[in-house]
């Protein structure tokens, strides 16, 4: 085999290798969640169907970087209909040895129905890291990606991923 084939065939493995692979965000956190306690909705009075919604929820790390955490946090929505903006959210993710702080910074949401019932909301979005304190000190400042997937109307997964 010569050189030239040897280096065909290389790079060719390579090129296989690369399109085989999903390219896929470093995965922060992936985390299993639920509502804490009840939401809030209050109607805003100008039409039908647009409302406030404040909610907590308290969520489990069960993967990445994060596994093992608990996030406490909470958010407003305001809700139009079935879609929603997320005003305001954030919270505190506490492992023993280091703690996070993330905002989140802009983001949307759904209703998601199932036979005409629903069955919870997912939403997706943009968060910064505002603090960051032992092994995830090095965090702090970064952007993140957060998606959520319903699981029953009261229980959701959250994950965040490196911008």
């Amino acid at each position: 085999m010569n050189k030239r084939t040897a280096i065909t065939l290389i790079g060719a493995a390579f090129g296989l290798i690369a399109v085989s692979q999903p390219a896929r965000a470093d995965m922060i956190a992936r985390y299993e969640c639920s509502t804490a306690g009840f939401y809030s909705q209050e109607p805003i009075g100008d039409r039908p169907d647009h409302n406030l919604v404040t909610q907590d929820y308290v969520c489990v790390g069960v993967d990445g970087l994060l596994k093992g955490a608990v996030y406490s946090a909470s958010n407003a929505v305001e809700w139009d209909g079935p879609k929603a903006t997320i005003v305001f959210g954030g919270g505190v993710h506490r492992i023993p040895g280091g703690r996070l702080v993330t905002q989140l910074i802009e983001g949307s949401a759904q209703a998601v129905m199932k036979d005409g019932k629903p069955i919870g909301v997912e939403s997706s979005g943009k968060g910064i890291v505002k603090f960051g304190s032992g092994p995830f000190a090095g965090l702090s400042g970064k952007s993140v990606k957060f998606v959520t997937t319903p699981v029953n109307p009261i229980r959701f997964n959250l994950e965040f991923t490196a911008d």
